[in-house]
């Protein structure tokens, strides 16, 4: 891998959401690593300040650390107002912030898939409307949206995230085009299963992740992607090999193939 990465942001400030852990930890180690700064936003404030510690006696960057609660539809208007108002200029903006709810979906508590569109779909346009203009003004800018090899085909089980993973990526690449031809890059990243936290917080069954990938590597995939202008990229060779396979097969056979992987001995 040529890691661009490495040098693409140095100097500058990149705004991580979901920091506290899994994708968004390993994003923010590896840009500062690069020798960017950081603005950290998740609700776990003690593991961002001691993230922000780490990084800044490591590699000598800043780090702003600030709690926000995504399922709060005020959440991303507050971020924006913390940046701004310590005149903070994001060159990069990481949507990474999301979580996903195994079962039926009517046994699914109504709150908690509400709260799953509040912050995988709803506060990505929110943050993503809000930090555009300033980058669209001065021709230069980067946003990462977090997605999923889930947003490419139905996915019982796990139906409600798969469909917020789908809007992030089909987002993710309509504004990658309106925003080509002002200077500024926004890329889709898609994860296939990767060993993080959020296995333990969807309540999903470990057969699925028998072979995750880790988060570093997950992580490198979508900052090299997005150094490189590609409107979205997915890690791993079987999960693009999978992507592929899915284009000339019934979507109702990999609807059905798909309950099955999820489902299990699940009556």
């Amino acid at each position: 891998m040529a890691e661009r990465w490495k040098q693409e942001w140095r100097g500058k400030w990149a705004l991580i959401t979901g920091a506290s852990a899994g994708i968004g930890m390993e994003l923010a180690k590896l840009l500062a690593l690069g020798g960017a700064n950081l603005v950290l936003t998740a609700r776990r404030v003690d593991r961002l300040q001691q993230l922000a510690a780490d990084l800044t006696a490591q590699h000598g960057v800043k780090v702003e650390v600030f709690a926000a609660d995504l399922t709060r539809r005020d959440a991303p208007a507050e971020i924006y107002t913390f940046t701004a108002g310590r005149n903070l200029e994001i060159e990069l903006l990481i949507n990474n912030a999301g979580f996903g709810a195994f079962g039926n979906t009517h046994e699914i508590p109504l709150e908690k898939m509400l709260d799953m569109v509040q912050v995988n779909c709803t506060a990505v346009v929110h943050l993503t409307r809000l930090y555009l203009p300033a980058m669209v003004e001065r021709r230069h800018g980067d946003v990462m949206i977090v997605a999923s090899l889930a947003g490419f085909q139905p996915l019982p089980y796990s139906s409600e995230y798969g469909a917020t993973k789908a809007f992030d990526l089909i987002f993710a690449e309509g504004v990658a085009e309106e925003m080509r031809h002002f200077g500024v890059r926004v890329s889709a990243l898609c994860p296939g299963t990767t060993t993080t936290e959020f296995q333990t917080v969807a309540q999903q069954p470990d057969r699925i992740f028998r072979k995750a990938e880790s988060a570093d590597k997950v992580a490198r995939v979508g900052l090299e992607a997005l150094a490189n202008g590609k409107p979205y990229v997915i890690s791993g060779f079987m999960n693009k090999l999978m992507k592929e396979s899915q284009r000339i097969a019934p979507r109702s056979l990999v609807t059905r193939v798909s309950a099955k992987m999820m489902r299990g001995n699940k009556a």
